[in-house]
């Protein structure tokens, strides 16, 4: 069975509404990203000296489904700097009725991760609540990493 991180939630608006938003990144995830996250190609995020990543954008179907490859990765707090390295970020958008559904999955983080606490918890809050209110309200609440950090004890280099 697959144990990779997924979560899922539905609104009212449209496939290509949400779409759109999933493009927005810097809007939902952090405003520290470097490349466009609409066309297919390459994407960095950095939070401090905390979490470094290197995103390629492997797949954008509109109003389906967008996946991105996780080329490189840092975290400052793990002993394994292998963590993220090669994995998948998918998010799947369907019509449910007269909703539509957003599943995401990180494909490859898994329980054993040493990260996967803050890596599942740091998800759970940007895809169903900033991501989520993007979709439905118009407005994220990117850049949380501050927030998140400190609840699971993780200091700042």
């Amino acid at each position: 069975m697959d144990q990779s991180f997924s979560t899922s939630f539905t609104v009212d608006q449209g496939p290509n509404e949400v779409f759109a938003a999933i493009n927005n990144v810097r809007e939902w995830w952090s405003e520290e990203i470097e490349g466009s996250t609409a066309e297919l190609g390459e994407f960095k995020y950095h939070y401090r000296d905390v979490h470094r990543c290197t995103i390629q954008i492997t797949q954008l179907v509109p109003g389906q489904k967008v996946v991105w490859h996780v080329i490189d990765n840092y975290f400052s707090f793990v002993e394994d700097k292998n963590e993220w390295k090669e994995t998948n970020i998918v998010f799947e958008i369907s019509k449910k009725g007269d909703k539509t559904e957003i599943r995401f999955t990180h494909v490859g983080l898994v329980p054993t991760y040493e990260c996967y606490s803050v890596c599942s918890d740091a998800w759970g809050t940007y895809i169903n609540g900033s991501l989520h209110d993007l979709i439905a309200k118009g407005k994220g609440q990117p850049n949380q990493n501050e927030q998140i950090a400190n609840k699971h004890g993780i200091e700042n280099a």
